[in-house]
């Protein structure tokens, strides 16, 4: 299994926890995000259903893209792509927001925050360039 092959795997997972929680479970989403304690999403802002059952929506579409680039390969670079976008804003977005949260918060979020991103880097590299006879030359 190649680096991005996992990558891709990671992602995908990553858009089925997050799609299907916000999507299926907005309030709980809210209120529990990453994990029931934690409060990252409901120290920023008022509970509003249709933001966050927006936020699973897309999560899910990242997801459905993921799969398609794990069946397809050549998909990769564009799943990269989307996944670079929006997790470079997500976690510009909320590198300027962390004041809200304790030390170990802050930190465990922009990790968290960074995975997808760093990921989403890899997946539009350049690959290596085939052995000539792996491309029939």
């Amino acid at each position: 299994m190649t680096a991005k092959t996992v990558a891709t795997v990671i992602l995908a997972l990553n858009a089925a926890l997050v799609g299907v929680w916000a999507g299926a479970f907005p309030l709980s989403f809210y209120r529990d995000f990453p994990w029931p304690g934690a409060h990252w999403v409901s120290a920023l802002g008022p509970y509003n259903e249709h933001l966050v059952r927006d936020v699973g929506g897309l999560y899910l579409a990242l997801l459905v893209l993921s799969v398609a680039a794990l069946r397809r390969p050549v998909l990769r670079t564009t799943a990269g792509g989307a996944w670079l976008i929006f997790s470079a804003e997500h976690f510009l977005w909320h590198a300027f927001h962390l004041d809200v949260f304790p030390r170990f918060h802050q930190v465990a979020s922009m990790v968290a925050l960074s995975l997808p991103l760093l990921l989403a880097v890899l997946l539009v590299l350049p690959g290596r360039a085939a052995a000539p006879e792996a491309r029939g030359t």
